[in-house]
Protein backbone atom coordinates (compact mmCIF):
# COMPACT_ATOMS: atom_id res chain seq x y z
CA UNK A 1 0.00 0.00 0.00
CA UNK A 2 1.27 3.51 -0.81
CA UNK A 3 2.34 5.39 2.07
CA UNK A 4 0.52 9.25 2.00
CA UNK A 5 2.60 11.40 3.60
CA UNK A 6 1.12 14.47 5.87
CA UNK A 7 3.56 16.77 4.30
CA UNK A 8 2.31 19.63 2.52
CA UNK A 9 3.27 20.30 -1.35
CA UNK A 10 4.88 23.09 -2.47
CA UNK A 11 2.41 25.83 -3.13
CA UNK A 12 2.88 26.91 -6.50
CA UNK A 13 1.28 30.22 -6.44
CA UNK A 14 3.51 31.74 -4.26
CA UNK A 15 6.24 33.53 -4.78
CA UNK A 16 9.38 32.25 -2.53
CA UNK A 17 9.59 29.81 0.05
CA UNK A 18 12.00 31.97 1.47
CA UNK A 19 13.41 35.65 0.74
CA UNK A 20 16.32 36.95 2.21
CA UNK A 21 16.55 40.70 1.84
CA UNK A 22 19.93 42.29 2.02
CA UNK A 23 21.03 40.05 5.19
CA UNK A 24 23.76 41.06 7.59
CA UNK A 25 24.69 39.72 11.27
CA UNK A 26 26.79 40.92 13.39
CA UNK A 27 28.19 39.43 16.64
CA UNK A 28 29.93 41.15 20.04
CA UNK A 29 32.59 40.18 20.90
CA UNK A 30 35.44 41.68 23.21
CA UNK A 31 37.28 43.75 20.43
CA UNK A 32 33.89 44.85 19.21
CA UNK A 33 31.25 44.33 16.80
CA UNK A 34 32.71 40.95 14.68
CA UNK A 35 30.39 41.08 10.96
CA UNK A 36 29.37 37.09 10.00
CA UNK A 37 27.28 38.10 7.12
CA UNK A 38 27.30 40.44 5.12
CA UNK A 39 24.42 41.62 2.52
CA UNK A 40 22.77 38.20 1.54
CA UNK A 41 20.13 38.28 -0.66
CA UNK A 42 18.39 35.07 -1.77
CA UNK A 43 15.18 33.78 -3.06
CA UNK A 44 14.23 30.06 -2.47
CA UNK A 45 11.44 29.41 -4.71
CA UNK A 46 8.95 26.54 -3.65
CA UNK A 47 9.91 22.89 -4.27
CA UNK A 48 13.67 24.24 -4.79
CA UNK A 49 16.73 22.68 -3.47
CA UNK A 50 19.14 24.64 -2.77
CA UNK A 51 22.56 23.95 -0.84
CA UNK A 52 24.34 26.03 1.03
CA UNK A 53 28.60 25.89 0.84
CA UNK A 54 31.49 27.21 2.36
CA UNK A 55 34.40 26.82 4.28
CA UNK A 56 33.83 26.66 7.82
CA UNK A 57 33.07 29.61 9.63
CA UNK A 58 31.99 31.34 6.88
CA UNK A 59 28.41 31.95 8.81
CA UNK A 60 26.24 28.93 6.83
CA UNK A 61 24.91 27.39 10.23
CA UNK A 62 24.35 31.37 11.22
CA UNK A 63 22.28 31.92 7.87
CA UNK A 64 20.53 28.57 8.46
CA UNK A 65 19.57 29.68 11.77
CA UNK A 66 18.18 32.95 11.15
CA UNK A 67 15.65 31.34 8.48
CA UNK A 68 14.37 29.11 11.48
CA UNK A 69 13.73 32.02 13.18
CA UNK A 70 16.22 30.98 16.14
CA UNK A 71 18.26 34.56 15.96
CA UNK A 72 17.67 37.58 14.58
CA UNK A 73 19.50 39.48 11.28
CA UNK A 74 21.58 42.95 12.58
CA UNK A 75 20.09 44.23 9.18
CA UNK A 76 17.65 43.09 6.61
CA UNK A 77 14.50 41.11 6.65
CA UNK A 78 13.65 37.69 5.97
CA UNK A 79 10.43 36.32 4.75
CA UNK A 80 9.08 32.24 4.75
CA UNK A 81 6.35 30.35 4.08
CA UNK A 82 5.42 29.04 6.95
CA UNK A 83 7.36 27.88 9.90
CA UNK A 84 10.32 26.32 8.95
CA UNK A 85 11.40 22.44 10.12
CA UNK A 86 15.36 22.28 11.09
CA UNK A 87 17.12 19.45 10.70
CA UNK A 88 20.12 19.24 13.17
CA UNK A 89 23.77 17.73 11.95
CA UNK A 90 23.26 15.69 15.31
CA UNK A 91 19.35 13.72 15.44
CA UNK A 92 18.48 15.29 18.94
CA UNK A 93 15.76 13.16 19.42
CA UNK A 94 14.87 12.14 22.91
CA UNK A 95 16.61 9.13 24.14
CA UNK A 96 13.89 8.31 26.67
CA UNK A 97 11.26 8.09 23.40
CA UNK A 98 10.97 5.38 21.18
CA UNK A 99 11.31 6.44 17.27
CA UNK A 100 7.49 6.75 16.76
CA UNK A 101 6.89 8.60 19.86
CA UNK A 102 9.94 11.18 19.09
CA UNK A 103 7.19 11.68 15.77
CA UNK A 104 4.15 12.05 17.58
CA UNK A 105 5.60 14.59 19.79
CA UNK A 106 6.27 17.37 16.35
CA UNK A 107 2.65 15.80 15.30
CA UNK A 108 1.34 16.81 18.66
CA UNK A 109 3.28 20.44 19.02
CA UNK A 110 1.06 20.98 15.93
CA UNK A 111 -1.94 20.28 16.83
CA UNK A 112 -2.76 16.56 15.49
CA UNK A 113 -5.46 15.08 17.76
CA UNK A 114 -4.07 12.13 20.01
CA UNK A 115 -6.37 9.64 18.38
CA UNK A 116 -4.52 10.14 14.74
CA UNK A 117 -0.86 10.38 15.74
CA UNK A 118 -0.06 7.20 15.74
CA UNK A 119 -1.15 6.78 12.10
CA UNK A 120 0.52 9.51 11.00
CA UNK A 121 3.74 8.65 12.72
CA UNK A 122 4.05 5.25 11.13
CA UNK A 123 3.20 6.97 7.72
CA UNK A 124 6.08 8.96 8.30
CA UNK A 125 8.03 6.55 9.33
CA UNK A 126 7.56 3.90 6.31
CA UNK A 127 8.03 7.29 4.22
CA UNK A 128 11.92 7.17 5.05
CA UNK A 129 12.10 3.60 5.02
CA UNK A 130 11.88 2.77 8.32
CA UNK A 131 8.24 0.85 8.63
CA UNK A 132 8.06 -1.24 11.62
CA UNK A 133 10.28 0.84 13.91
CA UNK A 134 7.70 2.91 16.02
CA UNK A 135 9.02 1.19 19.29
CA UNK A 136 12.27 0.76 18.84
CA UNK A 137 14.52 2.95 21.16
CA UNK A 138 16.87 5.62 20.08
CA UNK A 139 19.60 3.35 21.25
CA UNK A 140 18.37 0.32 19.19
CA UNK A 141 18.77 2.16 16.07
CA UNK A 142 21.91 2.69 13.74
CA UNK A 143 23.36 6.28 13.25
CA UNK A 144 21.79 6.50 9.53
CA UNK A 145 18.20 5.06 11.32
CA UNK A 146 18.46 7.79 13.96
CA UNK A 147 18.91 10.55 11.03
CA UNK A 148 15.93 9.06 9.09
CA UNK A 149 13.56 9.00 12.22
CA UNK A 150 15.00 12.85 12.76
CA UNK A 151 13.68 13.49 9.06
CA UNK A 152 10.76 11.78 9.81
CA UNK A 153 10.19 14.13 12.87
CA UNK A 154 10.67 17.03 10.82
CA UNK A 155 8.63 16.20 7.61
CA UNK A 156 5.82 15.88 10.83
CA UNK A 157 5.80 19.72 11.17
CA UNK A 158 4.21 20.23 7.92
CA UNK A 159 6.37 22.48 6.97
CA UNK A 160 6.75 23.76 3.12
CA UNK A 161 10.29 25.01 4.16
CA UNK A 162 12.86 22.20 5.68
CA UNK A 163 16.22 23.33 6.60
CA UNK A 164 18.92 21.21 7.14
CA UNK A 165 22.53 21.86 8.95
CA UNK A 166 24.45 19.07 7.42
CA UNK A 167 22.61 16.43 8.63
CA UNK A 168 24.72 13.74 7.20
CA UNK A 169 28.20 14.70 8.06
CA UNK A 170 29.15 12.27 11.13
CA UNK A 171 27.68 8.89 8.50
CA UNK A 172 29.72 6.84 6.95
CA UNK A 173 30.21 6.94 3.23
CA UNK A 174 27.62 4.14 1.98
CA UNK A 175 25.44 5.37 4.84
CA UNK A 176 25.79 8.94 3.69
CA UNK A 177 24.97 8.07 0.02
CA UNK A 178 22.12 6.14 0.97
CA UNK A 179 19.98 9.20 2.87
CA UNK A 180 21.15 11.34 -0.13
CA UNK A 181 19.12 9.05 -2.52
CA UNK A 182 16.44 8.69 0.23
CA UNK A 183 16.41 12.66 0.52
CA UNK A 184 15.89 13.07 -3.01
CA UNK A 185 13.27 10.32 -3.13
CA UNK A 186 11.56 12.25 -0.93
CA UNK A 187 11.94 15.96 -1.48
CA UNK A 188 10.48 14.49 -4.89
CA UNK A 189 7.68 13.03 -3.27
CA UNK A 190 6.53 15.65 -1.60
CA UNK A 191 7.49 19.00 -3.04
CA UNK A 192 9.00 20.73 -0.07
CA UNK A 193 11.57 23.05 -0.28
CA UNK A 194 15.12 22.00 1.14
CA UNK A 195 17.75 24.95 2.37
CA UNK A 196 20.49 22.37 3.16
CA UNK A 197 23.83 23.34 4.27
CA UNK A 198 27.24 21.55 4.28
CA UNK A 199 31.15 21.69 3.48
CA UNK A 200 31.22 18.57 1.26
CA UNK A 201 31.56 20.20 -2.64
CA UNK A 202 30.06 16.65 -3.99
CA UNK A 203 27.50 16.31 -1.31
CA UNK A 204 26.16 20.01 -2.62
CA UNK A 205 26.20 19.10 -6.55
CA UNK A 206 24.94 15.50 -5.61
CA UNK A 207 21.95 17.01 -4.21
CA UNK A 208 20.73 20.22 -4.84
CA UNK A 209 19.47 22.24 -7.42
CA UNK A 210 21.32 25.32 -7.04
CA UNK A 211 24.65 25.60 -5.39
CA UNK A 212 24.98 28.79 -3.66
CA UNK A 213 28.75 29.71 -2.25
CA UNK A 214 29.83 31.77 0.34
CA UNK A 215 32.82 33.36 0.93
CA UNK A 216 35.02 33.43 4.26
CA UNK A 217 34.61 36.16 6.79
CA UNK A 218 32.40 37.79 6.13
CA UNK A 219 30.27 36.02 4.18
CA UNK A 220 28.87 36.41 1.41
CA UNK A 221 27.64 35.41 -2.06
CA UNK A 222 30.25 35.11 -3.85
CA UNK A 223 29.01 32.72 -6.65
CA UNK A 224 26.30 30.38 -7.63
CA UNK A 225 25.39 27.21 -9.62
CA UNK A 226 22.48 25.98 -11.62
CA UNK A 227 22.96 22.01 -11.29
CA UNK A 228 21.22 21.31 -14.62
CA UNK A 229 22.48 17.39 -14.33
CA UNK A 230 19.33 15.00 -14.35
CA UNK A 231 18.23 13.12 -11.08
CA UNK A 232 18.92 10.26 -9.88
CA UNK A 233 22.68 11.30 -9.54
CA UNK A 234 25.67 9.42 -8.64
CA UNK A 235 27.85 11.32 -6.05
CA UNK A 236 30.90 9.75 -8.34
CA UNK A 237 28.90 10.37 -11.83
CA UNK A 238 31.97 11.98 -14.44
CA UNK A 239 29.00 15.49 -14.32
CA UNK A 240 29.15 15.43 -10.98
CA UNK A 241 32.92 15.17 -10.40
CA UNK A 242 33.42 18.05 -13.43
CA UNK A 243 30.96 20.27 -11.58
CA UNK A 244 32.66 19.73 -7.83
CA UNK A 245 36.06 20.43 -9.36
CA UNK A 246 34.79 23.68 -10.69
CA UNK A 247 33.17 24.79 -7.70
CA UNK A 248 36.54 23.35 -5.62
CA UNK A 249 38.58 25.63 -7.58
CA UNK A 250 36.66 28.91 -6.83
CA UNK A 251 36.30 27.80 -3.05
CA UNK A 252 39.79 27.35 -2.80
CA UNK A 253 40.44 30.62 -4.19
CA UNK A 254 38.10 32.13 -1.85
CA UNK A 255 39.57 30.57 1.37
CA UNK A 256 43.02 31.73 -0.20
CA UNK A 257 41.40 35.13 -0.58
CA UNK A 258 40.86 35.18 3.23
CA UNK A 259 43.83 33.87 4.21
CA UNK A 260 45.92 36.99 2.88
CA UNK A 261 44.00 39.20 5.28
Amino acid sequence: MATTTTLAKADESVEYAARLEHVSKSFATPGGQQLVLDDITLDVAPGEFVTLLGASGCGKSTLLNLVAGLDRPTTGSIATDGRPALMFQEHALFPWLTAGKNIELALKLRGVAKNDRRDKAEQLLELVRLKGAYDKRVHELSGGMRQRAALARALAQESRLLLMDEPFSALDAITRDVLHDELTRIWQETGVSVLFVTHNVREAVRLAQRVILLSSRPGRIAREWEVGIPQPRRIEDAPVAELSLEITDVLRGEIRRHGQH
